[in-house]
C-alpha cells in the first residue's frame, strides 16, 4: 500500500521522563509532518464524523471535559483543548489510565504533528513491552491518518487495512516500528538488554511470532 522505509522513517520518535506532583512518568512522544494544513489536520483529529475514516468508530462528547469511547479500544475524558493548536485527554484502556496530549504546529509545507502519550513508571504494560506497548499502535495511527489525508479526506478501509496488517508489508512495518522503537528506549536511557528483551515481546505480540502477550495496540483500523 504505501513504502514501509519512509513510513518509518517519516517518524521522529522520543522516550523520556517527566516529574509530576504524584510521581514520575514515563512519556512516548510520536512527532511526523503532513503536507497539509493546520485546520485540516485538527479537524480529522477532533471531528467524529472524520475520525472513523482513518483511526476508530468514536462515540461520547468531543469536548471540553467530555467523555469519549473509542470502539473496542481505549477511552477518556478530554481535560484540556485549546483548538485549533492542541488537546489533552486521559487514556483509559485495559484497566489503567494514562494521557495523552496532542500539539499541532503550522510549519512550511504543512502541520506538524506531535503526539505524547504519558504513563505511571509502574504501568504493567511498560514492564513487559517497553514503549512499543502504546510505540508500535502509534506509528499504525500516524500512518492512517496518512493516508486519510493524502486521499484528500477518504475513509481507510478497515478490511484492507486489517488485510495489510497480516501481509507479510505490514508485518515488517510492525517489525520495523518495534526497532525503532528499541533504538529510543537506548537512546532515552534504558540499558540495551532490557530495551532489546521489551522490543522483541512487542515484535512477536504485534505480529504473531511466537510466544507474547497483548501489548495494547492503539492501531488506525
Amino acid at each position: 500500500m504505501t513504502d514501509v522505509t519512509h513510513d518509518i522513517s517519516a517518524v521522529r520518535r522520543q522516550v523520556g521522563k517527566r516529574t509530576f506532583k504524584a510521581g514520575e512518568a514515563r512519556v512516548v512522544t510520536v512527532t511526523r509532518s503532513y503536507d497539509a494544513p493546520l485546520d485540516d489536520v485538527w479537524d480529522a483529529c477532533t471531528n467524529p464524523e472524520r475520525i472513523p475514516r482513518w483511526l476508530l468508530p468514536v462515540t461520547g462528547e468531543l469536548r471540553l471535559g467530555g467523555r469519549y469511547q473509542l470502539q473496542g479500544n481505549a477511552g477518556g475524558v478530554i481535560e484540556r483543548c485549546d483548538p485549533p493548536k492542541s488537546f489533552s485527554a486521559t487514556w483509559e484502556y485495559g484497566g489503567e489510565v494514562s494521557w495523552i496530549e496532542l500539539r499541532l504546529t503550522s510549519e512550511e509545507g504543512g502541520t506538524r504533528f506531535q503526539l505524547e502519550h504519558i504513563a505511571h513508571v509502574d504501568d504493567t504494560k511498560w514492564a513487559e513491552f517497553g514503549p512499543g506497548a502504546v510505540g508500535v499502535g502509534w506509528d499504525l495511527m500516524v500512518r492512517g491518518l496518512s493516508l486519510h489525508l493524502a486521499s484528500g479526506g477518504a475513509a481507510v478501509d478497515p478490511k484492507k487495512f486489517m488485510g495489510w496488517m497480516g501481509s507479510d508489508e505490514g508485518r515488517r512495518f510492525m517489525t520495523s516500528s518495534s526497532e525503532a522503537w528499541y533504538a529510543a528506549n537506548v537512546a532515552g536511557g534504558e540499558d540495551e538488554k532490557t530495551a532489546r528483551e521489551a522490543a522483541d515481546r512487542t515484535t512477536a505480540a504485534y505480529t504473531g511470532a511466537g510466544e507474547g502477550g497483548d501489548p495494547g495496540q492503539e492501531d488506525a483500523s
